[in-house]
């Protein structure tokens, strides 16, 4: 990958309900880290909640434990 690239990693099912555990998530950016730099790589969901049925809640607790993974990753 060029440097000035990202690579995005969609960790985040935007279609189950169940929140991916902060562990599970650091284990597949490690994973990824391997490859590329921590400043080349980000996080976000697999793709957009529209259509999902989970709850808005559902989706909020996805977002609070990516915030949190993100903040402990590369903050």
């Amino acid at each position: 990958m060029p440097k000035g690239k990202t690579a995005v990693l969609g960790l985040v099912s935007s279609k189950l309900a169940a929140v991916e555990s902060a562990e599970y998530l650091k284990r597949r950016i490690d994973d990824a880290a391997r490859f590329l730099p921590l400043d080349q790589l980000a996080l976000s969901p697999q793709c957009g909640f529209s259509g999902s049925r989970m709850t808005e809640d559902d989706q909020w607790a996805k977002f609070r434990t990516m915030l949190a993974v993100i903040n402990d990753v590369w903050a």
